[in-house]
């Protein structure tokens, strides 16, 4: 047996979330994967099965599950302090690399080097979407039913126009009842999976195998939870009563709607975004949300804070301020804020009972039923983005209630299907990581536009 680790002190910990923050690159598993390393392998705070235990339980709420896990861990270890430093220092360093970058990119974004580098990035997007749509349908679609559901929620949302929320909300009812009714066909998959070393046992971990917390803690959890509401609402209630026309109060009203209702990760986010901010708001153009994604997938953090991005585009653009850069600076954070503080409050207000949570079968009928309409939603993704990187426009074809985007096969772009052939060829054949795909699609699109091939 090994010794058991002392439990550090807060300044220990909150320097080894901030190194897990500054490594956390590729999306929701690389994160968890460096976590793992991190946390289970290198620190020993906690045991293997406690691990995938507090992954379970994020995975059964809505928002960027490696955020939540670190934010619960770090409540497990210091109580609300603990949970407040380890999910703000996880986002805080893509935070401020995309405000950074949107920066850059509305200065220049239109300056033929920088758009050459975007025109690059977006093949290698799509190729990273179409690896993200076959990893979850492997882990996710283990049986007839979430098969089914999951080709309905693809149908759903790419002919028919089925709003995401709806799409969730049907999905979670099917799998609750199906589970409860001890149906075989609504089991819950296995997560993203964690490390492949030798598992460390609860007993040998700072945590202990036996961990019982103070009521005062989960007292205290519950206070800090709902402040956390409290103050995630209250700016969405604020701008929609003071200035209800203003582009702030859109911001603050649908980011709000998108945080309850953001199951299955920043690709599946992302295709809600597409069909809504792009198409019905206009915030944004269907490249520039590619342009977002790949900021996004080069920086630290959560994918999910691509919403950053839309938010700051979105003022920028349509505040009307003299200074479009503020607006575009508020919004931004504004977008951030209104994602990311519910996050806080999930886990904060469920960690007390999580036990009762993870131990319901009928919700974990539920969260496999989602996961499995999320792999549909992220193929309809794949699709959109594909038509928008390859294409340079599209057609609308109707049929009563059904309503397809296609191609106008003429307007073909040969550079980006090109590029996009060799990002697929990179990621599925070479296997080649995620940073040297990034890099080498934005290289080949900078070098193009040097030989004068793309504009």
């Amino acid at each position: 047996m090994m010794a058991r680790p002392a439990m550090p002190t807060l300044s220990e910990a909150t320097r080894v979330w901030a190194r897990i923050a500054l490594l956390s690159f590729g999306g929701p598993a690389g994160q968890i994967a460096v976590m793992h390393r991190v946390l289970v392998e290198e620190r020993r705070w906690l045991g293997e099965a406690r691990f995938l235990h507090a992954l379970n339980f994020c995975m059964l709420l809505p928002g960027p599950e490696a955020q939540q896990l670190a934010t619960y861990i770090g409540w497990l270890m210091h109580g609300v302090r603990g949970a407040l430093i380890a999910g703000g220092l996880f986002i805080l360093p893509g935070l401020l690399a995309i405000m950074g970058l949107s920066w850059v990119y509305a200065i220049w974004g239109q300056v033929g080097w920088v758009a050459a580098l975007f025109f690059g990035l977006k093949a290698a997007v799509l190729a990273i979407v179409v690896q993200a749509v076959l990893r979850l349908g492997r882990r996710a679609l283990t049986t007839p039913a979430l098969r089914g559901i999951a080709a309905g929620a693809f149908v759903g949302i790419f002919a028919l126009g089925v709003p995401f929320p709806l799409i969730v909300a049907l999905a979670a009812l099917i799998g609750f009842l199906g589970a409860r009714a001890g149906l075989t066909g609504f089991r819950a998959g296995g997560g993203h999976g964690a490390g492949t070393g030798p598992a460390l046992r609860d007993a040998d971990s700072v945590l202990g195998p036996d961990l019982t917390l103070p009521p005062a803690a989960r007292r205290a959890a519950l206070r800090a939870g709902l402040a956390a509401l409290v103050l995630w609402l209250l700016p969405v209630v604020m701008l929609v009563w003071l200035v209800p026309g203003s582009v702030f109060a859109g911001i603050a009203r649908y980011f709000a709607g998108l945080a309850v209702m953001s199951f299955g990760g920043a690709y599946a986010v992302l295709a809600w975004v597409a069909q809504d901010a792009v198409g019905s708001f206009g915030w944004l153009h269907p490249g520039e949300m590619l342009d977002g994604l790949g900021m996004a997938e080069t920086t630290p953090g959560p994918l999910i804070m691509v919403l950053q991005f839309v938010g700051f585009m979105a003022a920028f653009r349509e505040a009307g301020w003299a200074a479009p850069l503020l607006a575009g600076s508020l919004g931004g954070l504004l977008a951030t804020w209104v994602t990311f503080a519910p996050c806080f409050a999930w886990i904060l207000l469920g960690a007390p009972y999580m036990e009762r949570l993870r131990e319901s079968r009928a919700l974990a009928g539920a969260l496999a039923a989602v996961t499995a309409a999320v792999a549909g939603v992220i193929l309809n993704l794949a699709l959109w983005f594909a038509l928008h990187v390859i294409w340079a426009e599209v057609w609308i074809w109707q049929a009563g209630p059904v309503r397809l985007s296609l191609p106008v096969l003429t307007s073909i772009n040969p550079w980006a299907a090109i590029l996009a052939a060799l990002a697929l060829l990179a990621v599925f054949r070479l296997r080649l990581g995620m940073a040297t795909v990034l890099a080498g699609a934005a290289a080949l699109g900078l070098g193009l536009h040097l030989a004068g091939l793309v504009a």
